[in-house]
């Protein structure tokens, strides 16, 4: 099968210096979401009809399937599938998408290909209570559909008709290049409509299947922000309702952003304001507090993520608490049971079981056992300006308050590090080991006073 992607409009309202569908929707560029679509209908050929900002959208391809077609000048629907011939495969039947209607799936199309295998053309409508703006479905009174008119081109009585045409249709490849081969562009905007083939296969006596999508929004399309901010938030909306279906518990399904995908075990429980990107995970029972970012994370059982918190690109274990005001950076793979608290950062570390480090730490490039006891202000010196180095704490280390650990640097087992130690050498097992200037206190010392104004 081939399957088009018309992509090469402007998108002049959007107001933007970047191609119009490339522009997001539940955290994907808008035309990256069709492709991916289109890859699980196993299309044989994909090909994008790309025009304005072809080279971005070269580049956002360049490491994918994908095969580009040129539509130097827009010259309406039925000029870009032309434009496509050349590089469309040998493949029996050939699919119609868009690059800005980015939320159709797969489970609506799949009827319209079938439709296509066996001889007919296979046409995506909808029912709309406000239809203005689309071409209206025409059909005779039989219900057969006769063709589609454009609305500037329609009468006040098809205007009334509610039934519209959202683009989307697959026919068998060899009777969409006769018909494209006889299009004219004698209409209202002198544009070669590719809706002008419905009429061409009622003619030839082609039958046409009418099909619905499964939801409206799936067929909806972005020519302004306002648009694509109301269609953002009608996806989220689904995805909530999908979670809350699978047993999660949301605080507030309108205040949620999926932006990838996100796997929750029962119980699960998600406060208001969390942004969820890439692929994430979360285990039976976790709980996510309010206005946390989760990017490419898995979370096992048990686990309670506190307000604020950021994590991304790594591993929690179970029963462990992380937050409020966290951040967990790429390669932080924790435990079950650690405790990260407010203001404590992890980078490319990994923290065993029970260990903690609760308040105002930073953790990066270390190897942390197990009970091990992180004070407040300690800070694992990695980089030494042009190099890291690792940092590594046995088990049942208990390490004191606003402690410099200079990597590369090793405490051993049970060793403990008084407050306000910089460690630049290995720290003895089960000792305590302490670097710290010798107090001393000035009597008579004055505190300088401020000089009054004259």
């Amino acid at each position: 099968m081939n399957i088009l992607i018309l992509a090469a409009g402007k998108g002049t309202r959007m107001k933007s210096g970047k191609p119009k569908v490339l522009h997001p929707v539940g955290g994907l560029p808008m035309v990256q979401r069709v492709v991916n679509t289109a890859n699980t209908l196993q299309a044989a050929h994909l090909v994008l009809v790309i025009g304005h900002g072809a080279e971005a959208l070269k580049h956002q391809f360049q490491s994918q399937a994908v095969h580009f077609a040129l539509q130097a000048e827009q010259l309406g629907t039925g000029h870009a599938v032309q434009c496509a011939f050349q590089a469309m495969g040998d493949h029996p039947v050939t699919l119609v998408l868009y690059g800005d209607v980015p939320l159709i799936q797969a489970q609506s199309l799949q009827p319209l290909v079938d439709a296509a295998s066996i001889g007919q053309l296979g046409l995506m409508t909808l029912h709309m209570g406000n239809p203005t703006g689309y071409g209206r479905i025409l059909r005779d009174p039989t219900g057969q559909v006769l063709g589609i008119v454009e609305e500037k081109d329609a009468t006040p009585q098809q205007r009334a008709i509610n039934e519209v045409n959202t683009g989307i249709l697959a026919c068998p490849t060899h009777r969409l290049r006769q018909w494209i081969a006889r299009l004219k562009n004698n209409n209202a905007q002198g544009e070669y409509y590719l809706t002008d083939i419905v009429a061409m296969a009622h003619a030839d006596d082609v039958p046409i299947q009418a099909v619905q999508p499964q939801y409206a929004w799936e067929v909806t399309g972005v020519n302004s922000r306002a648009q694509q901010a109301e269609l953002e938030r009608t996806w989220q909306l689904h995805q909530a309702d999908l979670l809350m279906a699978q047993g999660v518990q949301l605080a507030d399904p309108a205040r949620l952003d999926v932006r990838g995908q996100l796997e929750c075990a029962p119980d699960v429980s998600i406060d208001v304001g969390c942004i969820f990107e890439g692929h994430v995970q979360l285990g039976e029972g976790v709980s996510v507090g309010p206005y946390c970012v989760l990017s490419n994370v898995s979370v096992a059982a048990g686990t309670r993520i506190e307000a604020y918190s950021h994590l991304s690109d790594a591993q929690v274990g179970a029963n462990a608490v992380i937050g409020p005001y966290a951040r967990l950076r790429p390669g932080a793979k924790l435990g079950d049971e650690v405790h990260i608290g407010n203001f404590v950062e992890v980078k490319n570390a990994t923290i065993a079981n029970q260990s903690k480090a609760n308040h105002l730490a930073y953790i990066g490039d270390a190897t942390i056992g197990q009970r091990v006891n992180v004070g407040a202000g300690t800070i694992t010196c990695n980089y030494d300006g042009a190099n890291k180095h690792r940092t590594i704490i046995e088990d049942d280390v208990f390490i004191g308050s606003d402690t410099q650990l200079v990597a590369p640097v090793t405490v051993k087992r049970g060793a403990t590090l008084g407050a306000g130690t910089t460690l630049t050498k290995d720290a003895p097992e089960a000792a305590l080991t302490v670097s710290r200037a010798k107090q001393v206190t000035s009597e008579g010392w004055k505190r300088p006073v401020k000089t009054p104004k004259k």
